[in-house]
């Protein structure tokens, strides 16, 4: 009876043991299967402050969230382009963006209506802009419509017109019938065919081919875009238009905010806003210090009117001609 009994507690230990190994292995596997690899896409070069605070942001959540959320950020077009990685968004094969609100605005137009030339003052009005009541209601409007989800709003910069040696532009004229690449995306069209230029619609990644081989004359973009891409190498000419104040959005993909915990959601709010807020003061400082950085160089940097670039825009078009509604565009004027 006694070895009866041992034999019965030895394969009950062993029963136990057995049990404990599978449960550590199925806690093993179970804190594996939790973390949760993501994939973040942009368009811009690794030394931009875009690419520098996303990593930053991806850190900081991986941290924030005990190493549940492990984001991977893939830059300088790597998993397509601006077009692609939006619809990407909807197809699975990305869950974060950087975009353009002019490529978010190709699924809620409404969105794209910053892209109106001149419609912010400078970069002040435009971060008031990102925390105004107007911001909000438009970037529900593309929540709703797409099941995405903004987060934040980062401040991209000054867009200006860059041109070859035998093209300056120094004032609105000097735009007619110039032959000028623009993002392959409807709300940049309007302040060149206003003003009768040749729009040709170029991806980000094809452009410093395309204005050393002279397909086109000139480009526009911020003056740390300018840098970043080397266009000052090929485009003699920079022409400080500012015509459009460019911002750039992070948007996190229906199927991953579907997934998240409330709290979850706060902390990505609150980490990417912080990251856009970080992007916004580096480019500022940046738009500063590159007008005489590129005058060394030897561009020849041209301080325009704008005044009258703004007067011949507005004689030739207006919001409504591209499909945005003239309300948001009073209201967003009317930030102080």
């Amino acid at each position: 009876m006694i070895s009866s009994s041992k034999n019965s507690k030895r394969t009950a230990l062993k029963a136990l043991a057995a049990c404990a190994l599978a449960a550590g292995a199925l806690g093993v596997s179970g804190i594996a299967s939790a973390q949760t690899k993501l994939k973040w896409a942009h368009v811009y070069e690794t030394s931009e402050p875009f690419h520098k605070y996303s990593v930053w942001a991806a850190e900081e959540i991986k941290k924030r969230s005990n190493g549940k959320y492990d984001i991977q950020v893939f830059p300088a077009s790597s998993l397509g382009k601006e077009a692609d990685i939006n619809q990407g968004l909807t197809l699975g094969t990305v869950d974060i963006v950087l975009t353009g609100a002019s490529f978010a605005g190709n699924s809620y137009k409404p969105l794209a209506i910053t892209y109106f030339p001149f419609i912010f003052r400078d970069a002040e009005h435009q971060l008031k802009y990102a925390r105004s009541d107007v911001f909000k209601e438009l970037a529900k409007g593309y929540d709703d419509k797409t099941g995405n989800h903004i987060t934040a709003l980062n401040y991209y910069g000054a867009r200006h017109v860059t041109s070859s040696a035998a093209k300056p532009v120094s004032k609105p004229e000097d735009m007619k019938g110039l032959k000028i690449r623009v993002p392959d995306a409807p709300a940049y069209l309007a302040f060149p065919k206003s003003l009768g230029a040749n729009a040709t619609p170029i991806a980000f990644a094809e452009v410093y081919l395309a204005l050393q081989s002279g397909t086109v004359d000139a480009q526009e973009n911020p003056l740390p875009t300018i840098e970043a891409k080397k266009f000052y190498e090929v485009q003699k000419n920079i022409s400080l238009t500012g015509h459009i104040v460019d911002s750039l959005l992070t948007v996190v993909s229906g199927q991953l905010w579907a997934k998240l915990s409330a709290d979850e959601k706060k902390m990505f709010n609150d980490v990417m806003q912080e990251a856009a807020e970080k992007t916004g003061r580096e480019i500022i400082a940046s738009e500063t210090r590159l007008v005489e950085e590129f005058k060394k160089k030897g561009n020849n940097v041209i301080t325009v009117d704008k005044g009258a670039f703004r007067e011949a825009v507005l004689k030739n078009t207006k919001p409504t001609d591209h499909g945005y509604r003239q309300q948001d565009y009073d209201r967003i004027i009317a930030i102080k």
